[in-house]
């Protein structure tokens, strides 16, 4: 039985960084976005409750995939297993700056 794969995606989402674990992620059908699915969410059976992952849990429970803008996203890695999801504040210093987006795609001129 083929091991299955998990990725852990860092990305920018209303001056918070979102750390989320997927079972997919790929070009999304919209471009110019990335498309995560299967979120996963950490254990129901513990004791301690996680605030940051009770939040991630509000905001993804009913979402079966949903479409992250390119430029918002920091890092996609392979995990071998999943861990816990969390948001986490943007330090004061920066939040107040924001990288634009850079174009992806830039057409040329063609000579006719």
């Amino acid at each position: 039985m083929p091991k299955q794969r998990v990725f852990r995606v860092a990305f920018r989402n209303e001056g918070d960084v979102f750390e989320v674990y997927c079972k997919k992620v790929g070009q999304s059908s919209i471009f110019g976005f990335v498309e995560l699915e299967g979120i996963l969410f950490g254990e129901r059976s513990t004791v301690v409750v996680d605030p940051s992952e009770e939040r991630l849990k509000t905001e993804f429970g009913g979402v079966g995939r949903t479409h992250v803008p390119l430029h918002a996203v920091i890092r996609i890695d392979e995990v071998a297993k999943r861990g816990t999801g969390t948001i986490r504040a943007v330090s004061e210093k920066s939040a107040k700056v924001t990288a634009l987006p850079s174009p992806i795609y830039t057409p040329t001129k063609r000579d006719s």
